[in-house]
């Protein structure tokens, strides 16, 4: 009974060593190095990874067609062919989230992406519903350089 004891207690205090010594930034046991040299080690990383949760494309777009289905009266076949753009489009874009290259490159690109999506919408738009998806664009837009606005200071 006492040798049992003894190695619970010896290995409690075992994984309790290697805990602490991980919150104080020596990766568990040894490791060395100062929380300074491990701060400067991880700045000189060229991006760190993209921790956001992924939602499921079908949801982002079944948003967007609720919008648009609304604001533009769209009609059944209209609301199956502008999906499936949407689609194409959010897929497209998370490829661009998670491709290697600077943050304007990819803003770039997701700008072309976004045109490119929008000049197909256009196409299967009737003239009245043309303006008014002409209007929410402008505002995406304006909203969109804001935040990149917000970024740059």
């Amino acid at each position: 009974m006492k040798t049992i004891q003894t190695v619970i207690v010896s290995a409690f205090i075992l994984l309790s060593i290697n805990t602490i010594s991980a919150q104080f930034g020596n990766n568990g046991f040894g490791g060395g190095g100062n929380r300074m040299g491990q701060m400067n080690r991880g700045m000189s990383q060229p991006s760190l990874p993209d921790t956001r949760k992924d939602v499921p494309i079908e949801d982002i777009v079944s948003k967007v067609m609720v919008k648009l289905k609304t604001e533009l009266t769209l009609d059944e076949l209209q609301v199956i062919a502008i999906s499936n753009i949407m689609t194409d489009a959010v897929k497209s874009q998370e490829a661009l989230r998670k491709k290697e290259s600077s943050q304007e490159d990819k803003m770039i690109e997701t700008k072309a992406l976004s045109e490119a999506t929008d000049l197909k919408i256009m196409y299967l738009l009737y003239k009245e519903q043309k303006v008014k998806y002409k209007v929410l664009v402008d505002e995406r837009n304006k909203t969109m350089d804001a935040m990149s606005d917000r970024r740059n200071r």
